[in-house]
């Protein structure tokens, strides 16, 4: 862990040790190695310290600010701990991963939840929501399962069998920092069933073979909504495990919609009916 405190030497060179690790951050062989990832965007940073992620460096450039707030944001970071580091924009935009960066871009401490976590965040709720992924391979699905995992108010999303790596920066950006305000937990698929069950919370699973619609079911009470791969949708075990199976509508010439627009679908549905009084 770095010292923490206020570096007033800008950074000049694309050439800096620093600069040269934070780009390395985008393999995460570099992410597992070092146990940190990349947080850019003011959004996304301000609902990292807002939901206490840990911050170990954040780098700015005024020059880039898009408004007004990054300043309070900033003295935000430090107070909690981070090390600040002032860059010119050549430097900024050699460590940004977008393309119209906006001045803030943090190293975050990874922080890894188990089962155990999630239980118990659930262990007073008479009917616990949650999404499981299994086997998601792009970034940016994942990222906007999370956006919408959030808007619906679930209870936790559990990352199955990861092909994709949750600190990945695509993820954190397709997220808009949703990643730290859902409850994220990685687990293998089997323990995920097991402990499922064990909770009496039930599966509902996505197939274009399934007799009944997503609106035709019951999806108050416990619930845990199952996604699968792109391509190929839940495994086999999921499929055999799941209590309900429903299917989306599809009256084109497509037999399946991409996985983070199905997923949405299937919780603002679970949505509706939970909100009913």
């Amino acid at each position: 862990m770095e010292n923490n405190h206020h570096d007033n030497s800008e950074i000049t060179s694309v050439q800096n040790p620093r600069i040269k690790q934070v780009v390395n951050l985008r393999n995460r062989s570099e992410r597992e190695e070092t146990g940190t990832f990349i947080i850019e965007g003011y959004r996304e940073l301000y609902r990292a310290i807002e939901n206490g992620q840990s911050v170990q460096t954040l780098y700015f450039c005024p020059s880039l600010f898009l408004g007004s707030n990054e300043g309070a944001l900033i003295e935000k970071a430090e107070r909690a701990g981070a090390q600040l580091l002032s860059c010119n924009e050549k430097v900024f935009r050699k460590i940004s991963y977008r393309d119209r960066p906006d001045g803030l871009l943090a190293v975050g401490i990874q922080k890894h939840l188990l089962l155990k976590d999630l239980q118990a965040r659930i262990a007073n709720k008479d009917a616990p929501f949650l999404v499981v992924a299994e086997a998601i391979e792009k970034p940016g699905n994942l990222g906007t399962i999370l956006r919408s995992s959030d808007a619906v108010g679930v209870d936790g999303l559990i990352v199955c069998d990861r092909c994709t790596d949750i600190f990945n920066p695509n993820v954190v950006r397709a997220s808009v920092g949703t990643l730290f305000t859902v409850p994220v937990v990685e687990a293998e698929g089997i323990e995920t069933l097991s402990w499922l069950k064990k909770q009496g919370i039930k599966i509902l699973a996505a197939t274009p073979s399934a007799t009944l619609e997503y609106t035709q079911v019951d999806m108050q009470g416990p619930l845990a909504i199952a996604v699968g791969t792109e391509q190929l949708g839940l495994s086999k075990k999921w499929m055999s495990q799941a209590d309900l199976q429903v299917r989306i509508p599809m009256n084109g010439v497509a037999d399946s919609l991409n996985v983070a627009m199905a997923t949405t679908l299937l919780l603002y549905e679970a949505l509706r009916q939970r909100s009913k009084t």
